[in-house]
């Protein structure tokens, strides 16, 4: 009854001050079971209550309802978005039950280079790090010593740094060369399948584009930016049979990962809303092709509400 009321007050807090605020998170995946690696990435139970509480204390919309709204000055208190990032399958498989369930809307950004059984550079990296039979891990001229799942993270986050802000075609290179010298066998493939894509999207979730190769768009000249979004619009419409109106920025944080001249080429190419990574919520003064987005990282049912009206509040 306690947890109930304070729940309850929170979500009149956020009646009061959200007017007109529209708030995105922003999730990858959502695992079936526990990952060492990735300890911030919810498991189904804990994205059921989740939902189970945005259903209740708040007004879960589809991206494009959102936008409207947010024009239009009519944005219901409390309204939210859910998206995910990047095209996991158990955003199909595990997620989208969950979602179902509760009669929640999302949208899914597919990269889609990786929709052909190859799983993404930053998820390969990652699983060189997580047989815990291996001690030790080779990369380049670096030996390194892996003992616990906390080191392993660590030095894994490390490497991501290193090697996030390079090209496409370097990074690929490397994880190869990685991948060879500690002579590791693929992971199974993480990413669905464009057949997996169109199943998503015929159960009404909503499809995003997330470009091709997920490069930081910022370093890339503009010709091959715009490739970049507009190739992935292109194969997703063909896979799904529908229009991909939705973008979402690699990365995405705002004049590091993008800039103008990649705000253009999403607005010349005919997508009606893209968004960013930068925390916080969007209002009516917010451009429609810089939303912005947070992650709800609480394994708590109350902080996760009580950081929901916190964001808020901020903005």
């Amino acid at each position: 009854m306690k947890r109930q009321l304070m729940h309850s007050l929170i979500a009149l807090f956020g009646r009061l001050f959200s007017k007109n605020k529209l708030s995105i998170l922003i999730y990858h995946q959502v695992l079936a079971s526990k990952d060492p690696m990735r300890p911030t990435e919810p498991t189904a139970d804990i994205f059921d209550w989740q939902m189970r509480l945005i259903k209740r204390y708040f007004t879960p919309l589809s991206l494009g309802e959102g936008l409207n709204h947010l024009k239009a000055g009519t944005l219901p208190a409390n309204a939210i978005c859910v998206t995910f990032d990047d095209g996991y399958l158990n955003n199909l498989t595990v997620a989208q039950p969950i979602l179902a369930k509760y009669a929640i809307p999302a949208t899914v950004y597919v990269a889609t280079a990786f929709s052909h059984g190859t799983n993404m550079w930053n998820d390969r990296l990652l699983y060189l790090f997580s047989d815990p039979k291996r001690q030790q891990l080779v990369l380049n001229e670096t030996t390194l010593t892996l003992t616990d799942w906390a080191d392993r993270r660590e030095q894994a986050q490390q490497w991501l740094k290193q090697l996030k802000y390079l090209p496409p075609t370097e990074r690929i290179a490397l994880i190869d060369k990685f991948y060879q010298q500690n002579n590791c066998t693929e992971q199974t493939p993480l990413m669905m399948s464009p057949k997996q894509v169109k199943q998503l999207a015929d159960k009404g979730i909503t499809i995003g584009a997330h470009t091709v190769n997920h490069p930081i768009l910022k370093i890339l000249p503009v010709a091959k930016q715009r490739q970049e979004i507009a190739q992935s619009k292109q194969e997703l419409e063909q896979w799904i049979g529908k229009a991909v109106e939705h973008f979402a920025y690699p990365n995405g944080v705002e004049n590091i990962d993008f800039d103008q001249e990649t705000v253009n080429c999403v607005q010349e190419l005919g997508f009606k809303t893209a968004v960013a990574t930068n925390w916080g919520v969007s209002s009516k003064l917010t451009s429609e092709f810089k939303l912005k987005r947070f992650t709800p990282w609480d394994k708590t049912a109350f902080k996760f509400h009580a950081r929901l009206l916190s964001i808020q509040l901020k903005n």
